[in-house]
């Protein structure tokens, strides 16, 4: 029997939890659902990824508004894949001034915003409640190349492309003074790395900049927040054993000039014992192999998945397991 195509068969709605990691830092976590940060300064509000839709985003207000009622100023976009962005137009009612992404990730909205937008909803619809709230696609208001530094009452935020790794804009968010770091989807805990759209030959080094810092406590892009060194540490070191270890066996299949069926039962050998338990894994692989596959044959720039490619390439490896 054809599994049921991505996770349109996941229907489990997640518990969110919205816990404090520091004086200013939160989490908002949902079991595997992607993550939002939140640093609450004396007088604004910064958010780490906007949620999937207005609706949704008015969850996350909510908790925020159980501890302050100062305005939210700030949303940082950490790339520019639909469930982390289509939400932002929910927080124009709560102050919001800035929309801030890296130049990469504004280049990625322009290119392939509208095909991603699509092809995402249709790969995972549980993620996108009230999808028909969303206003169309999320635009930076503020676009910066490297770094740029916000001040929330005093407290030094970092936002900082530092390397390419889930995408080529990767954004991170810092705050140097309590030691926390909001890495989206550069990191991930007890969840798969998706990576069809990844610069997987980069990423470690990327890591190597976000350990360089020294972080205490992370928000990875899905999964528990790392409250401690130890578990920062294994975080970073699960993340950088899935992304080497899918491109290392990618490139063994492409050495032996499999196809990508073949190279998909390669790949599975590889990345099934270690991986195979954990969130999103089965949704992921398939996106995840085919990309690996195409970097591992020279193809540096992703292909836009669109939901007519999504669907080509799922039935088509599915037709032979």
């Amino acid at each position: 029997m054809t599994k049921k195509f991505a996770s349109q068969a996941d229907l489990e709605v997640k518990k969110t939890t919205f816990a404090q990691l520091s004086e200013h830092c939160w989490a908002y976590t949902a079991e595997g659902d992607p993550n939002t940060g939140v640093i609450i300064g004396e007088d604004a509000v910064l958010i780490c990824d906007a949620l999937a839709t207005p609706v949704m985003a008015q969850n996350l207000v909510a908790e925020i508004r159980k501890i302050t009622d100062k305005p939210i100023k700030y949303v940082v976009l950490s790339h520019y894949h639909a469930v982390r962005v289509l939400g932002a137009s929910g927080y124009k009612a709560h102050g919001m001034q800035e929309i801030i992404a890296s130049q990469g990730t504004y280049e990625m909205i322009v290119e392939r915003g509208a095909q991603d937008m699509q092809s995402e909803y249709e790969r995972f619809p549980r993620l996108f409640d009230a999808f028909d709230s969303i206003p169309g696609l999320t635009w930076p208001t503020l676009v910066f190349q490297e770094r740029l530094t916000l001040y929330l009452s005093g407290i030094e935020v970092k936002i900082m492309h530092v390397g390419p790794g889930h995408t080529k804009g990767d954004t991170i968010v810092w705050v140097p003074s309590e030691k926390v770091l909001f890495s989206g989807d550069l990191m991930e805990a007890d969840a798969a790395c998706y990576t069809g759209d990844a610069q997987l030959e980069e990423w470690p080094a990327t890591l190597d900049a976000l350990a360089a810092l020294k972080p205490e406590k992370i928000v990875p892009g899905r999964g528990p927040a790392l409250d401690t060194p130890e578990r920062v540490a294994e975080g970073l070191a699960y993340t950088r054993d899935f992304v080497s270890t899918l491109l290392s066996s990618a490139k063994e299949a492409v050495a032996q000039g499999m196809n990508l069926n073949q190279a998909m039962a390669h790949c599975r050998k590889a990345m099934d014992p270690k991986f195979g338990q954990v969130f999103i894994y089965e949704h992921c692989l398939p996106f995840d192999v085919t990309r690996a596959v195409d970097e591992a044959s020279g193809i540096k720039h992703p292909r836009i998945w669109t939901a007519e490619r999504d669907k080509e390439m799922w039935h088509g490896l599915q037709a032979t397991e």
